[in-house]
């Protein structure tokens, strides 16, 4: 990938990031382990591209 990348595709990988988090242990424990893996963290870097 190019060094130097555009502003708008630099955000969106940024924002990408972001949301690949794990789920936080408070929500967890308020949701009464209802809530455990975050839907957005199966994006894996190799198979699924972000927009261009």
């Amino acid at each position: 990938m190019a060094r130097v990348k555009p502003t708008a595709k630099k955000l969106r990988l940024a924002k990408a990031g972001r949301e690949s988090q794990s789920v936080p242990t408070w929500v967890i424990a308020r949701t009464d382990g209802k809530v455990r893996t975050n839907p957005k963290q199966r994006r894996n870097w190799r198979t699924t591209k972000i927009k261009p």
